[in-house]
């Protein structure tokens, strides 16, 4: 069933992708493990999927102690600022960084084991009070200020939509992130393309005709 589910997932990215103007490739399917055993996990990876999204550190640590190195780490759930030592130790990018205390904390592990850590700034395109994120407005001195830590590296910007029966409906949150992120880039005068991660099961073929570089797909490949 997962190698039929990635099948599709696969051929869905492709599909927006030709629709959008861009190569597949220019997408990255991060696979979100949290409902997900072991078993399962190593039936995907086995598929070809090499990065895996986790909700919880100690559900990552758990998954990592089993699988290591096979696999590239993100954290994409909130992160507190107890779990950063853990977070930092095993993820090659965490998504959700969300305040400066979380960044600077995130800096000083990374600095204690001589890692450079990618991180994304998280924002609440929707103002939604139930979501975590800083606002659009936020986002400039957010990410000027975060790009002085020696050791971290913003690679870009991370958003959930909120849920909607259609998913055409987040469309303008799409796109609004990823404008943000073409004005910070303009911004900076920089040459690398920051990331824009965005686009779950039931939205991720709007949020990459939109600009999605990193989709974050769980239900549709483990249900």
């Amino acid at each position: 069933m997962i190698t039929d589910n990635l099948k599709s997932v696969t051929q869905r990215i492709s599909r927006s992708c030709e629709k959008s103007g861009r190569p597949a490739d220019a997408v990255k399917l991060v696979c979100v493990t949290k409902e997900a055993g072991l078993a399962e996990i190593e039936e995907a990876l086995a598929q070809g999927v090499k990065d895996i999204g986790e909700n919880r550190v100690q559900d990552a640590l758990v998954k990592y102690k089993a699988i290591g190195g096979r696999a590239i780490w993100h954290l994409i759930g909130h992160l507190q600022t107890n779990k950063v030592r853990d977070a930092v130790e095993i993820a090659s990018l965490i998504h959700s960084v969300d305040s400066m205390r979380l960044a600077e904390a995130i800096d000083k592990e990374a600095k204690k084991i001589g890692k450079i850590q990618d991180i994304l700034i998280q924002v609440n395109v929707s103002g939604e009070e139930s979501k975590f994120g800083i606002s659009c407005d936020e986002a400039r001195p957010f990410f000027e200020k975060a790009a002085l830590y020696p050791n971290i590296n913003v690679s870009g910007l991370m958003t959930i939509a909120p849920e909607v029966e259609n998913p055409e409906d987040t469309r303008p949150y799409f796109r609004k992130l990823r404008e943000l992120r073409d004005k910070l880039q303009d911004s900076q005068l920089s040459t690398i393309n920051y990331q824009l991660s965005m686009g779950m099961t039931n939205d991720f073929e709007v949020a990459i005709e939109e600009g999605s570089t990193m989709i974050r797909v769980g239900r549709a490949i483990f249900r």
